[in-house]
């Protein structure tokens, strides 16, 4: 497993507890010394983050790349990826919040699934579910998610490409080369810290650009520290509505407490009555 620091600089103290979690996995974890720079609250500049990202992703002992943290910077870096040699060299990229935008870049640039998963310094005081779910999806293992604590906002079952992430992130791909892609998607959002109006103007924004007008279903992971979540079912009915999607709301996938790992970039059936989330056995990189 390689580690990138694609976003904000990090503390190493987490970081080196992430590592020794990944460690007791049976991971061998490489550490490029590059991703300790820092540029005001980035990982060092934009080209050096870029640089580590094409290094890891040339090195034939690499499987995997895990980011280290959240925070911003990883859509400043998009430009400098070598995306001819991800596509050749395909890796497992792991992480969620900023990582979105690398995460939704791999996918769409170099057709690759991805794991919306714990960065390395949140894996390092992950609770003890969260770590397991890690563990079975980036292995392959995991298969179906159970949401008993969901939300069924519209009824419905679909097939569909797992896409999305974190939503202010995604909002600001919009008009970008690298804005996102949800066509044929079971689009997952989540978010933190963002008001219930913040959260309806970045999905109103999103609709009025036309990205959800192909969305085959729609499931919701935390929207953490955000006032009036009790909106959140009436905004997302409102935004939705008109799509006829089956919608589900609740998965404890995002900056909770609990943050279930998922595979991005794959085939899965969302039931929102049933509050499931299914998908086959993948084997990464086949």
């Amino acid at each position: 497993m390689g580690l990138a620091a694609p976003s904000a600089w990090f503390d190493e103290i987490r970081l080196q507890q992430g590592i020794i979690c990944l460690e007791k996995f049976g991971f061998q974890v490489q550490v490029p010394d590059q991703i300790f720079g820092q540029k005001r609250y980035l990982a060092g500049d934009d080209l050096c983050r870029a640089t580590v990202i094409n290094a890891l992703a040339a090195d034939p002992d690499i499987k995997g790349i895990i980011c280290a943290r959240g925070g911003f910077g990883a859509m400043r870096m998009l430009s400098y990826v070598d995306w001819p040699l991800i596509q050749a060299q395909p890796k497992l990229f792991i992480g969620f919040s900023d990582a979105t935008a690398l995460l939704t870049a791999v996918m769409q640039r170099a057709n690759i699934g991805v794991v919306h998963g714990p960065n390395l310094v949140s894996l390092a005081d992950a609770d003890f579910q969260t770590r397991t779910s890690f563990l079975d999806t980036v292995t392959g293992q995991g298969t179906a998610l159970k949401i008993p604590q969901g939300l069924c906002v519209a009824s419905g079952r679909a097939t569909g490409i797992l896409m999305g992430g974190n939503l202010a992130t995604l909002t600001h791909l919009v008009g970008t080369k690298f804005a996102p892609d949800f066509s044929r998607a079971v689009l997952f959002l989540e978010d933190v810290g963002e008001p219930a109006y913040k959260i309806d103007r970045m999905l109103t924004q999103m609709k009025m650009a036309g990205l959800f007008s192909c969305v085959w279903a729609v499931v919701t992971g935390t929207f953490e520290r955000c006032d009036h979540p009790e909106y959140l079912p009436e905004i997302f009915s409102d935004i939705f509505g008109e799509y006829q999607v089956p919608v589900l709301m609740g998965l404890a996938a995002g900056h909770g407490r609990v943050n279930l790992s998922l595979p991005m970039g794959c085939r899965v059936d969302l039931d929102a009555d049933a509050k499931t989330l299914t998908w086959p056995a993948k084997k990464w990189g086949s």
